[in-house]
């Protein structure tokens, strides 16, 4: 057992995500792998996502681990469906006027708490600026975090066909479209709020002592450079997926991170299927699609003829219940599978799965990646277009859907990914 002077001379590191499930999945993965070192950790949900993940969990689950606890702080939004994600353009208001006292409350009763050492560092997710800086600014604590973004906007150019120009000034990003930014960067109004959210992270990016980043160098060694060229502390510390399964067994190793409550039991029916035949469909924890999207996506899939396993939350589709006509059931009743979340990293690295169907989210990328699985990218939103443009132009792993979803291309894609000549060498890579 440590003694107490031990303990105390601990570094003791305060974690706080973004508080949506992939950002809060990833900043759970850094903690586990710092905790695995021999730090102390401090993981800071909102009491609203708190509530979701012990749902998800269990009651005890995230009980029994010295040295890793969790807290909470509130997220000053009215209460909701704890089943569903909020709306994300309040909870960005809400954290940037209400977290900083109660997360500055937190720090100092933590650094008051008998029998741990006291707070030494923290690692706020880069969406959030200006707390979690005033708070270690006024307690004297180094602040790790990262964000980077660049400048799009003129109105003309969502028609003249400009958003097909090759941007030469993004150093480390050669060849890359300005259709392939993140879509807020593409806004035409100055006063929107994803747009001036970044202007504001960007203005504090040089404020941390540190930029983290889930990536590593043989995925993204030139963007590495060029960021280490700017900025004289540059942590590339991925992929955190086959860094963790390096860990040896421990409670806190196999704690999971879902906010929604994971159907297991798909397991068992990848099980009953061949090696590398299954198409895998998953659009994330927050993308939306139109009912005609999902039709339109089911009938491809449908008409591909091939074993698939899809993920439809029941928020999914804007404005209509996640409910496929009754002739698409009919039709693939026996070759497919319909859950409304999974425990995804198992899933990919399941040997049935051959393919995967993605909205091309930074996490489902890594853990596609790691799994060796090639991907079909329908990007929606956020940085989903450059991880798309990367996976299939640069990396040789992926193959991009149209916006415009139509069954007739989605059916090809699928095909080619699963069978083709194409989908074997993506494999390769």
């Amino acid at each position: 057992m440590s003694s107490s002077k031990e303990v105390a001379n601990k570094p003791h590191v305060v974690c706080m995500p973004f508080p949506v499930q992939s950002h809060m999945k990833a900043m759970l993965q850094l903690a586990k792998l710092l905790h695995h070192r021999g730090v102390h950790v401090t993981f800071v949900n909102t009491e609203f996502n708190h509530k979701r993940l012990l749902k998800s969990l269990g009651p005890n689950s995230l009980d029994g681990v010295p040295s890793f606890r969790f807290e909470t702080i509130p997220d000053g939004l009215q209460s909701s469906d704890e089943d569903t994600q909020q709306d994300m353009l309040l909870l960005g208001e809400s954290i940037k006027k209400n977290f900083l006292a109660p997360f500055r409350d937190l720090i100092t009763k933590l650094n008051h708490t008998a029998g741990d050492p006291s707070v030494t560092h923290i690692i706020s997710d880069g969406w959030m600026t200006l707390f979690p800086l005033a708070a270690a600014e006024e307690l004297g604590i180094p602040v790790m975090k990262f964000f980077f973004t660049w400048v799009f906007a003129d109105e003309s150019c969502l028609t003249n066909g400009f958003l097909d120009k090759v941007i030469d000034w993004i150093p480390g990003m050669k060849g890359i479209r300005l259709r392939d930014l993140p879509h807020n960067l593409r806004t035409t109004n100055p006063n929107e709020k994803s747009w001036t959210n970044c202007l504001e992270a960007i203005g504090r990016f040089d404020k941390g002592s540190a930029v983290v980043l889930h990536s590593f160098d043989a995925l993204e060694q030139d963007v590495l450079d060029a960021l280490s060229s700017m900025f004289p502390l540059v942590y590339a510390i991925g992929p955190l997926p086959l860094l963790l399964n390096q860990i040896p067994e421990h409670p806190l190793k196999i704690m999971g991170y879902s906010l929604r409550k994971e159907e297991s039991d798909c397991l068992k029916w990848l099980d009953s299927n061949a090696p590398n035949s299954v198409l895998y469909v998953n659009f994330g924890s927050l993308a939306f699609i139109s009912p005609e999207q999902l039709v339109e996506f089911g009938w491809g899939i449908a008409n591909s003829k091939l074993p698939f396993f899809w993920v439809i939350r029941p928020d999914l589709v804007v404005g209509a219940s996640s409910i496929l006509p009754p002739e698409f059931v009919n039709e693939t009743k026996e070759r497919g599978l319909i859950a409304s979340w999974c425990p995804q990293e198992q899933v990919l690295e399941h040997s049935s799965v051959g393919g995967f169907l993605t909205h091309s989210g930074w996490n489902s990328t890594i853990e596609s990646l790691c799994a060796g699985v090639p991907m079909l990218c329908w990007p929606c939103s956020f940085d989903q277009p450059t991880n798309c443009y990367y996976a299939c132009n640069e990396w040789g792993i992926g193959m991009e859907i149209c916006n415009d979803v139509k069954r007739e291309h989605v059916e090809k894609l699928v095909k080619e990914l699963m069978e083709g000549e194409k989908g074997k060498q993506m494999k390769k890579n």
